[in-house]
C-alpha cells in the first residue's frame, strides 16, 4: 500500500518486525513424505545411483555445476559444501530416508529479509512427486514462518521452461528476466525472477496444506486435484 508523507510525496507502507532476521541453519525439516537434512558425502552413493536414472544428463543442462561422473566426484563436491552457509545445502531423503536430490537456501539477506530457493537438483524418482512439492513447502515453511523472511525468491535460466513451470505451480510469480545476467558453461543466461512475498504466505501454505493431505491422493497415488496457489 502507498502512503504519503508530511510533503504530499508518495512513500512505501511501514515494516513490522525487528531486522536482522535469524539466519536459517544447518537443521532438519521433516514431512509426511519427504526430510530435508543437511548435506554430507555420506549422502554420495544414494545420489549417484538416483542421478543414474537420467543416464544422458538431460537434469544438469541447466544447472552449474556439470556432471559428476562418478561416485568420487559427487562426495568430493558434498564435502566442499558441506560446511556452506549460503549457499546452504540440504539433501532430500524419500520416505525410506534414501537421498535422492538437494536444494539450497542462497543470497541470504537477513537485514532486508529476503532469501531464495535454488540449486535444485531432483533426481527422477523424486521430479513430479509428493515428495518434491512437500520439499519446497518445507523450505517455505522454515523461511516465512520460523525465520520471519519477508521475500522468497526463485531464480533461473529463461529458457529452462520446467523450472519455470514449476516456479509458477508453487506460488510464485513472475517480476521479470535479466538479459545477459550471467553466464555459465560457456554460454549466456538470460536469469527469470520469481518471488512469494510473506502477504502471500498464509493463503499459499493453506492451498500447500490442502493438497499435502493424503485424502487427496486416489489408492494409486494420483491427485484428486491439483495444487492451485494464486
Amino acid at each position: 500500500m502507498t502512503q504519503s508523507n508530511e510533503f504530499g510525496q508518495p512513500i512505501g507502507a511501514p515494516v513490522a518486525g525487528t531486522f536482522p532476521r535469524p539466519r536459517p541453519l544447518h537443521q532438519d525439516m521433516r514431512g509426511q513424505y519427504c526430510s530435508l537434512v543437511p548435506v554430507s558425502p555420506d549422502h554420495a552413493e544414494a545420489l549417484m545411483d538416483a542421478f543414474a536414472k537420467d543416464p544422458e544428463g538431460r537434469n544438469w543442462t541447466y544447472l552449474l555445476l556439470p556432471q559428476f561422473p562418478d561416485v568420487g566426484a559427487c562426495l568430493t563436491w558434498l564435502a566442499s559444501v558441506e560446511a556452506s552457509t549460503d549457499p546452504l545445502y540440504f539433501t532430500v531423503l524419500d520416505q525410506s530416508g534414501c537421498a535422492v536430490g538437494w536444494a539450497s537456501y542462497l543470497r541470504i539477506d537477513p537485514q532486508s529479509g529476503s532469501i531464495e530457493v535454488g540449486w535444485i537438483n531432483f533426481a527422477p524418482s523424486l521430479q513430479g512427486t509428493r515428495a518434491s512439492t512437500e520439499a519446497m513447502f518445507l523450505m517455505m515453511a522454515h523461511a516465512f514462518d520460523d525465520l520471519g523472511y519477508r521475500r522468497y525468491e526463485w531464480k533461473c535460466d529463461d529458457l529452462n521452461a520446467p523450472s519455470r513451470r514449476a516456479a509458477l505451480r508453487l506460488g510464485f510469480t513472475y517480476e521479470g528476466t535479466f538479459r545477459q545476467a550471467t553466464h555459465y558453461k560457456g554460454r549466456n543466461r538470460d536469469t527469470a525472477w520469481h518471488a512469494i512475498l510473506d502477504g502471500d504466505w498464509p493463503s499459499a501454505r493453506a492451498e500447500f496444506e490442502r493438497w499435502l493431505d493424503p485424502g487427496n491422493f486416489d489408492a494409486d497415488g494420483q491427485q484428486k486435484t491439483p495444487l492451485r496457489i494464486g
